[in-house]
Formats: structure tokens, sequence, C-alpha cells
């Protein structure tokens, strides 16, 4: 770990939080970062995942902590989508806001994805989930992590709260507000953060903060609930700004929340490191009074596939389902797409394929969505490593071909005389893969 002092300021604020407690905290956040992954449910031929992983997160039902020393990042496992990596504390909001199959779900801050990816798992592709980004070069990272994980029922947008308040009011069941933050979360995982932190700098992202939580809540609808997120310990940020927050918005109120070892007795819940078996972590639970179903109206903007387009899909991929907007010249599957015009898109749906003139290119997302029905081959593991970097493979399919490896699909070839071209994006491949950490 980086040798960095805890900023003096810190230490002073936090004596003052924690009295007498404050030795214990001191002492764990000397100790080594705790850390954990989430097994994939959109991915069935997860449960065939062979990383080595430690003791449950009690929390969270598909999480599980990661024995020191292992890279589990570093593995195919990782790249086909069986696991996303996560910090166990990172994972009790979305727990918190409890999503449902069926449900319109915001995630307002959305990048790198960690969050939209559990929350897209508890729907379990029912219902709508948008992931904004409001920085474009970030929502990049999310559209890909969406892709990787399999997420089919969710839209990565890039747009300001305050754009998406007046965009769709009132729209959703629940907003998950993970508000940037001054990250005093991050000091025993990344140490070289204490070397930024001011205490000018936590004041000004409360202030943003309250920005972002006002906007947000006018996104939700009566009776619907918002969890407000931060990875900091600083209660102006956290505790204070919820009052700030209820003190001039009279139709919220903050609701309990209890979890296997988690208890938010007064609706808020903060993740000491020498309480709670991970990094900092807040979490609030509120509520808008009322009554009324979310209402979001449909998509009449974005093309749809012409009748050429849809044609040639069906007669090269009939197992696909069907298309039901164009993003670009991608052909998407999207049964529900909300009112987009004026909102830049990074993803749609599940991504089919890519029309060029009278040739359909299957899009990588759809490599998932092809197993059941089109051709596939499923390589051993030296095959494997050797087609995420880019190289060839062995194979007598012909035409497009799905490629798996342990049951995972790992992205589309096109196989001719016992040899399968790789079609796997040039930004994904890489030869420094492992098996298993």
């Amino acid at each position: 770990m980086m040798n960095v002092e805890l900023p003096e300021a810190f230490l002073s604020r936090m004596h003052l939080q924690l009295g007498s407690e404050l030795p214990a905290f001191l002492c764990a956040m000397e100790e080594p970062p705790v850390r954990g992954l989430r097994i994939n449910p959109l991915k069935p031929e997860s449960r065939n995942c062979q990383i080595s992983m430690g003791d449950p997160i009690p929390w969270e039902k598909n999480g599980w902590y990661i024995p020191e020393g292992l890279t589990p990042g570093t593995t195919l496992w990782h790249e086909a989508g069986a696991f996303y990596l996560q910090d166990p504390g990172a994972m009790i909001p979305v727990n918190v806001l409890n999503p449902r199959p069926g449900e319109m779900i915001l995630d307002l801050c959305a990048a790198p994805g960690g969050k939209s990816t559990q929350i897209a798992a508890a729907m379990e592709g029912k219902g709508l989930l948008v992931c904004n980004e409001p920085i474009p070069k970030r929502a990049q990272v999310l559209s890909r992590n969406l892709e990787r994980m399999g997420v089919r029922n969710a839209v990565a947008v890039s747009a300001m709260p305050d754009t998406l308040a007046k965009k769709w009011p009132e729209g959703f069941d629940a907003v998950l507000v993970d508000a940037p933050c001054s990250g005093e979360g991050m000091f025993r995982r990344e140490p070289e953060t204490r070397l930024e932190w001011t205490a000018d700098q936590a004041a000004g992202c409360a202030r943003r903060q309250m920005d972002i939580l006002n906007a947000a809540a006018l996104l939700v609808r009566p009776g619907g609930r918002m969890v407000y997120a931060t990875c900091t310990f600083n209660p102006a940020e956290n505790e204070e700004n919820v009052e700030r927050f209820l003190s001039v918005n009279p139709d919220w109120e903050t609701e309990e929340f209890h979890l296997p070892g988690v208890d938010g007795n007064r609706g808020m819940f903060t993740c000491f490191p020498h309480r709670t078996r991970g990094e900092g972590q807040f979490a609030a639970l509120l509520r808008k009074k009322g009554d009324t179903p979310a209402m979001i109206p449909e998509d009449g903007c974005l093309p749809r596939p012409g009748r050429d387009t849809g044609r040639l899909l069906k007669e090269q991929f009939p197992f696909f389902p069907s298309g039901t907007h164009m993003l670009g010249s991608t052909v998407v599957h999207m049964p529900f797409c909300p009112e987009l015009k004026g909102i830049r898109i990074y993803r749609l749906g599940l991504h089919l394929a890519e029309c060029r003139e009278k040739r359909v290119i299957p899009d990588h997302a759809s490599a998932s969505a092809a197993t059941e029905g089109g051709a596939h081959i499923n390589l051993t593991d030296e095959a494997a490593l050797r087609f995420m970097a880019g190289e060839t493979v062995n194979g007598e399919q012909t035409g497009w071909t799905v490629v798996c490896w342990n049951g995972m699909p790992l992205g589309w070839g096109k196989g001719s005389n016992g040899v399968i071209k790789n079609h796997l994006p040039k930004g994904l491949r890489n030869g420094r893969l492992t098996l298993n950490g």
C-alpha cells in the first residue's frame, strides 16, 4: 500500500464523528482493502465460473469476497461477463433500492456501471433501466460494461440531471443517485486520493450533490423511491445533505431499511471499515409521498428497421429477436424505448447487427443471444486464450459462428475451410488474459 498520510483536517473531523472509535477506524484504514465480485445471473453459464472466492457477502446474494492475492480481472471469465468486480460496500445502495422486474428505474450517475449492472441483474431483463452518465468518455465505459454483462433492457445515455428531469418528470418507480463526492471511502483502496482531498473540495461536493438530488426528485413518481449514495464518510455530504433535502422537499421522507449486516434505522447507513467489511459507502432511502404510476412516453423519433433490413436479418439470423429500432446503422431490439429526442444515446437494448447496404454483420453484443439457435463452437482453454488475443481458431462450422468457452459466449467468428476467422472487436482483444487469475 502506498504510504500517504491521512489529511489533518480529515482526521480532526473523524475524531468528532467517531470519538473513542477513532483508533479502531485508523487501524482498519491501514489494513489491505476489501475486494469483492458479483456473479452475473444474466448469463446462466456464469455458474460454471471457476474463480476462487472467499466468504459470501451478506447483503448481496450474488456477491463474494475475493481472497487477497488473486487477480480475477485478468481472466477469461471476467472478459466473458461471468462476474463484475465491485467493492462489497458499493453493493449496499442497490440492495437498499430493491429493484424489481418490470419497474422503470434510473441510475442517474451510472459510470462505470457496477451499480447499473447490479440493478439489471435484479430486474431479470424485465422493465426499463435508464443508465445516465453526464461525462461522454465515462458513458462509453458504462456502455461497454452493460454489453459485457449481457444487459438487454437498458438505455445508456449522457445528459445532465436537470435535462432528464424536464424530459421525464415523475417517470420512474425508483432512482439511484450515486453522487460524485469527495471520495473519502477510497482512501484505503487508492491511497493517492488522500493527496487530492481538501475540506473546501468536500464542501463544494456537498453543494453540487444538492443540485443533483433536487433534479433527481423530479424524476420519481409519487409513491416511488430514491436512494442517495456516496463513497465518503463526510456528514456534510451524507446525513446533512439528506436533512437539507427534506427541509426543502416536504413531499419526501426517509424510510427504514434492513439488510443482513446493514441497519438503516433512520433510513441511512454508513459503511465504516472498522464496523463493516467493506470500503466507505453511504446510503439513504427516501420515499416520495403519494401513489401515481410511473409514466414515460414511448419514443416516436428513432427510425425503425426497413422491410429489406428486416428480411435480411431474418434470413441470416432467424434466431435473433426482432429488430425494433435503428441506432445509426445498427439494428437493436428494445421492446419499450423511452422518448429520447435530444438525448445522446450510447446503447439501446440489445444491439443485433450492423446493416451495410445488402450485408448484415452481427454485433458483438448479440453473440449471447445466438447460442441457443445459431451455430456455435466451444473452445478449449488454449484456443479460447488465442481467440481473445485476436487469432483465428480451428473449427468445421461455416458462416457466422458464436465462439464460446465453458459455455460462455466470447464473440463472433466466421468459419470457412476448417478455420474460424476472428471477429472480436479490436478494442476487446487481449493477449494477456489468464484462466483463473
